[in-house]
């Protein structure tokens, strides 16, 4: 019976999340949750139903409850599979994406700098993983008040690269590639305006 409901409320919250009733989305995942803890679930799927948690916190606009959500997710996958793990890498991706979103980006920066190496070891420089990780690790260089120039070219160079493997590996229509071209434009854009010496 429980799992009937379960499935029932897993249905109600994406057929809610699809018409862009998030207020009431969140609702039923929270209900889910909790439902999800008192019968004793696997971590694993609490880990699964707090990144939708984190995801209709961030529909709605409350980034900060979204991003401590998915630090939450991520270092607990991180103690569940270890870091290297798929979920762990895929989890990382989404916390990045928080703190870069939030311009936490000191700490965007550092917990990319741990976990962009590992990703590339175990999934490979072209994973969609990878690329996502690397992608934010661009923004959050480019995005920085204070960047140097150094950090400025290491965006430029990033961005290039990952335009140039996501059109080889998903081709020129496919969503990440065409995701890239915007940041890269104002990261160059800031680049030149950094290495024109002003007259």
């Amino acid at each position: 019976m429980d799992d009937l409901r379960l499935s029932a409320m897993r249905q109600l919250g994406n057929g809610l999340s699809a018409a862009k009733h998030h207020e009431d989305e969140l609702i039923v995942e929270e209900a889910q949750l909790s439902m999800l803890r008192r019968l004793g679930a696997s971590e694993y799927n609490i880990l699964g139903a707090l990144n939708n948690l984190a995801n209709t916190h961030g529909a709605l606009g409350r980034l900060e409850e979204a991003s401590r959500i998915q630090r939450d997710v991520y270092y607990g996958h991180v103690k569940l599979n270890g870091e290297g793990h798929l979920e762990s890498l895929a989890a990382a991706s989404n916390y990045a994406t928080s703190l870069v979103d939030l311009e936490r980006l000191e700490e965007a920066k550092s917990l990319l700098r741990s976990t962009i190496p590992v990703a590339r070891r175990v999934v490979g420089e072209s994973s969609e993983i990878t690329l996502r990780l690397r992608w934010n690790y661009a923004m959050a260089l480019y995005m920085e008040g204070g960047a140097t120039l150094g950090e400025l070219r290491e965006a430029v160079t990033t961005l290039e690269d990952l335009e140039r493997i996501a059109r080889r590996v998903y081709g020129g229509a496919h969503p990440f590639t065409g995701r890239i071209d915007l940041p890269l434009r104002a990261a160059r854009a800031a680049l030149a305006a950094r290495e024109t010496p002003r007259a």
